[in-house]
């Protein structure tokens, strides 16, 4: 059923849920479902933008922590070229970076888990009174280059190394039960923590390292704190999937009216949405409605091919029925490779149409494709 992303944000607060896991391609309204659930439970009061600047007792106010794009926006380049300035990334105040960095002091704790995802040899410095930082390179020689340029993806980990500090902190305070042994109250009505993609441009043992790290934090949280972490990288869906217990798992979508949808999933992206099971999807839906054609022998070689290289075989062909493995390979090979356009018929015939059907069903019987159960 198709909904708004302010009714999925009301399904997502209303599961009541410890870790809520949601998988999205790109472009499909991940980081807009952050700031509706945000508006959702925490409603912009009128007049809020004009308080500045922001701060760090701000956050006594607030129900939901989260990082997005939009936290990403609070940092933002001064690049004088003109003057011939030394760039620095400027940090807009607000209520967590004022917290963090001027009240806990917790800059060499974000430079450390900074060089820990980028490299040791790239250092941050913060400015006196926190309103940037700036970047150096330490060179072969020990000789370090000042004020450099970090890419787009170093940026968003030193995003995420400022908002990891603030959650060890939200979380090591929360864990103390009793309100009043704990070193501050500005935690006390925080509820919700809603992340959004923090995997930018990690090679993969690092996001797996990020991802391990973070279901570490979540699973050490014992208090009624809530997560919501969404992703389009399936890699790191799959680590959180495996790492964390008792989490509900979704794949959002939007449709071509506007829509979205919400989908519960049983099981990581290899069992629940990765293209391998969508190609499997088309050829069953084909088979069952009886609307086999032409072109699905090229869908079925393309699946061959994906189950062929994720099981380590050599060659697609290994996989086809032992007795008729060479008669099958001609078949498949011919059908999604014909160059014989004015002998070509989009229908093709009963016996191709089994055939279809005998070589899916063998690939799902003998090759270990997983059955969802009870969806």
């Amino acid at each position: 059923m198709s909904k708004t992303l302010t009714d999925i944000a009301q399904q997502l607060r209303d599961a009541n849920k410890k870790v809520q896991l949601i998988y999205a391609f790109n472009g499909m309204g991940k980081t807009r479902l952050s700031r509706a659930f945000k508006q959702l439970v925490s409603p912009k009061v009128e007049g809020e933008e004009a308080q500045s600047p922001a701060q760090s007792s701000d956050l006594a106010a607030k129900k939901i922590l989260y990082y997005s794009a939009f936290t990403e926006d609070l940092f933002y380049w001064d690049n004088d070229l003109g003057q011939d300035a030394e760039p620095r990334l400027i940090i807009q105040p607000n209520a967590f970076t004022r917290w963090v960095l001027e009240e806990q002091g917790q800059d060499q704790s974000i430079a450390a888990t900074f060089q820990h995802y980028t490299s040791e040899k790239l250092t941050p410095q913060f400015s006196p009174d926190f309103s940037s930082v700036s970047f150096s390179f330490e060179r072969g020689n020990d000789e370090q280059e000042p004020n450099v340029k970090i890419s787009k993806g170093e940026e968003s980990n030193f995003i995420w190394s400022v908002f990891n500090a603030l959650l060890e902190q939200v979380i090591a305070e929360l864990n103390i039960a009793e309100v009043a042994n704990r070193s501050t109250d500005v935690f006390n009505k925080l509820k919700y923590v809603f992340v959004d993609d923090p995997v930018s441009s990690l090679d993969e043992n690092h996001l797996i390292e990020l991802a391990v790290n973070l279901a570490g934090l979540i699973k050490s949280s014992q208090s009624d704190l809530q997560f919501i972490v969404t992703t389009h990288n399936p890699l790191f869906y799959n680590v959180l999937f495996n790492e964390l217990n008792g989490k509900a798992c979704y794949m959002l979508g939007r449709l071509e009216d506007g829509s979205f949808t919400l989908v519960k999933k049983m099981g990581d992206s290899n069992k629940s949405f990765s293209y391998h099971l969508h190609l499997l999807h088309t050829l069953e839906q084909a088979i069952t409605d009886n609307k086999v054609e032409r072109f699905h022998f090229t869908l079925l070689r393309n699946l061959y091919e994906k189950t062929a290289s994720f099981l380590g075989y050599p060659g697609w062909s290994e996989l086809l029925p032992d007795d008729k493995q060479n008669y099958y390979n001609r078949i498949i090979h011919f059908t999604s490779h014909s160059t014989l356009s004015n002998e070509t018929m989009a229908m093709p015939t009963p016996a191709e149409q089994a055939t279809v059907k005998l070589l899916t069903d063998h690939l799902k019987s003998r090759h270990a494709f997983w059955q969802q159960q009870g969806a």
